[in-house]
């Protein structure tokens, strides 16, 4: 799509073809980066792209999530200058304000950055056989031994095999991709037998809290929250098909159909069906040693409105914010406090995972702890 004014002896491509034909060709479009490309042709490809939202649509198309958004909003530095042009400019700098957000989300979409682990913390399990010893914090552990003892997850017991289980987690940002999720179900080497306690199919569930900013709990070593998992907590944006698993004690990989964007940084494991009975008992359990959701966040360029815990529809993107050094968040003034209040969170946000990674669990600071009391060394992590 290299076609411009010139190439045509004075026609522009979009007048000669004319628009239907010109836009069945730009939806044919499967790349954010060519899209770019034609956008800065000239001044009329520019516009056209703009006014027919091609990069708000492919975006959709790679990851259907990206409809819930309903606004976009450029968090900058300094304070937006007030304006006075006509209704109809005003139309057209929204689009074109979605436009630039679109263009970055595409490419941040499509980006072959290498996954790593984006759970950062249980919120909880939906039962526990025995707590704390079994607590689904155990999960984050890629070991299934740990200081010569065993490290798992183990549901109550249950006399149907139909009976699900789910394990809640929450993600290091807001916004994810992820492309793949793990799980490995745990073998009990001291019992006779070595009995192997998967689940008979794993499904994946995404989406956000409802429950308002920093109100959110995980699980403590007094708490094993399964009333915080409850479905009425949560909006899930995207449901998985069904995934059989295997009754091997290794870290089985399912691979999603397509990525699948995340907004709200939740993701549930629900485990369904029984395999193993405990010859003690006589009951039905499903035990897990370690479990990952595999893929990417888009923080900080890309946050999500959380003021309000019904709604993440807001998209927010700020340009250059993972270019910013520690100095520049801890002496910001008044006039970019949304700018730095966003990037500490996603700062904050990495530095748990990053302590998570190398130290095991760790409690989750409010919204209205002090953020001051990361250190400098922390935040450069």
């Amino acid at each position: 799509m290299e076609m411009g004014v010139e190439d045509t002896g004075g026609w522009d491509f979009l007048d000669w073809v004319g628009p239907d034909t010109s836009t069945c060709i730009f939806q044919l479009l499967d790349d954010p980066a060519d899209l770019a490309r034609a956008a800065a042709v000239s001044r009329s490809w520019r516009r056209f792209v703009i006014e027919n939202e091609f990069c708000k649509s492919l975006c959709r198309r790679i990851c259907p999530e990206v409809a819930n958004f309903t606004r976009t909003v450029v968090v900058t530095r300094t304070s937006p200058r007030a304006s006075s042009e006509s209704s109809r400019d005003a139309d057209f700098r929204s689009r074109e304000r979605d436009h630039v957000v679109y263009s970055y989300l595409g490419g941040a979409l499509v980006s072959a950055n290498p996954s790593m682990n984006c759970i950062l913390h249980c919120i909880g399990a939906s039962s526990t056989d025995n707590f704390p010893e079994e607590t689904v914090d155990n999960t984050l552990e890629p070991r299934d031994r740990v200081n010569h003892r065993a490290s798992y997850w183990s549901s109550g017991g249950q006399d149907d095999t139909d009976v699900p289980e789910s394990l809640t987690y929450r993600l290091n940002s807001d916004l994810c991709i992820i492309d793949e999720v793990r799980i490995q179900p745990f073998k009990a080497y001291f019992q006779p037998d070595n009995p192997i306690y998967s689940a008979k199919a794993v499904r994946i569930r995404m989406g956000h809290s409802k429950l308002p900013p920093g109100k959110e709990s995980f699980v403590t070593d007094e708490n094993e929250n399964q009333k915080a998992i409850a479905d009425e907590n949560y909006m899930w944006t995207y449901t998985s098909p069904e995934f059989p698993m295997l009754q091997e004690n290794v870290l089985q990989t399912f691979k999603l159909p397509r990525r699948v964007l995340c907004i709200g940084g939740v993701v549930k494991f629900e485990l369904l069906g029984r395999m193993q009975k405990q010859a003690t008992d006589d009951k039905y359990y499903i035990c897990v040693c370690h479990a990952q959701a595999m893929g990417r966040s888009l923080s900080p360029e890309f946050m999500v409105d959380t003021s309000d815990p019904a709604d993440y529809s807001i998209l927010k993107y700020l340009p250059g914010a993972s270019n910013l050094v520690i100095e520049d968040i801890l002496n910001g003034d008044a006039k970019d406090s949304e700018w730095h209040s966003l990037v500490a969170r996603h700062r904050q946000m990495r530095h748990l995972a990053m302590v998570n990674m190398l130290l095991g669990p760790v409690h989750f600071m409010d919204e209205d702890d002090d953020v001051g009391g990361v250190t400098d060394d922390d935040m450069y992590m």
